[in-house]
């Protein structure tokens, strides 16, 4: 089987025929995202639309864990190619996820938060696992969340849009279908070939009108501010704070007393 690398250690990509699966697999940071990992998996989307031997893309992790985010820690492995200077935002796959001419599924085995659970919202297809557990924690650590802001409430209405990004709460496989968060809960020992599955399903629609109809579902999402959001992350202190508490295991110094 052919091997492709992505740029990171943290992402394998295998081809099962016309599939390509990438697995977040950084099992000693419970598959926390680095910068290099979200452009493998903005890579791994565009060999998808590029190569004509790969017509779906399947994203899934290892163990217990889909993806909970970005790494916090801001650990990065050793072996990664550089990312490029001056890119900030770019370095994000979720627009490419939502807009790929190839199908994109994710197939989500645990706990899925941050950045993995966009990733998750973006596919095609989200189906999940029965013991996969969900959670919005960026306003925890003081992160202007700007994907957040223009897609949950397309997903999800206005009133539980506020509900998870503001609570920051955890909730369950069930309760991320009822609310229209994702589409498929399967058991956990059948989630490989209900992904497949999916995936064959896609592929089964004619694929220039498919783009088409991509294209006008993806119109009832707001604009993404990533202006404001990166501005923060470079400039202002919640986000450094958040960082700090969460790397001492402490709470952020915003919290009021009593509070914790």
């Amino acid at each position: 089987m052919k091997k492709d690398h992505l740029g990171t250690n943290g992402l394998r990509f295998d081809r099962d025929g016309p599939i390509g699966w990438c697995t977040i697999d950084r099992l000693q940071a419970r598959n926390a995202l680095t910068s290099a990992m979200y452009l493998g998996i903005k890579r791994a989307v565009r060999l998808t639309n590029s190569d004509p031997d790969l017509r779906a893309l399947i994203l899934t992790g290892i163990g217990d864990v889909f993806a909970p985010g970005g790494d916090l820690g801001g650990r990065n492995e050793g072996g990664d190619d550089p990312i490029p200077a001056g890119m900030s935002y770019e370095i994000l796959p979720f627009v490419a996820i939502r807009e790929s001419m190839a199908p994109v599924i994710s197939a989500v085995n645990g706990i899925c938060q941050g950045g993995g659970l966009l990733i998750a919202m973006m596919s095609d297809i989200a189906v999940v696992s029965d013991r996969a557990t969900f959670r919005v924690p960026e306003l925890l650590r003081g992160i202007i969340d700007a994907t957040y802001a223009a897609v949950l409430p397309a997903h999800v209405g206005m009133a539980r849009a506020r509900d998870l990004l503001l609570s920051a709460r955890t909730f369950g496989a069930l309760e991320a279908q009822d609310i229209g968060l994702i589409s498929r809960v399967v058991p956990h020992e059948d989630l490989r070939e209900a992904a497949l599955s999916a995936a064959k399903e896609v592929l089964r629609t004619a694929p220039e009108a498919r783009l088409h109809v991509k294209r006008m579902l993806n119109e009832q999402y707001a604009p993404i501010d990533y202006q404001t959001m990166f501005w923060s992350l470079f400039n202002a202190e919640e986000p450094r704070e958040g960082m700090r508490a969460f790397m001492e295991k402490r709470p952020p110094n915003w919290i009021p007393p009593g509070f914790e």
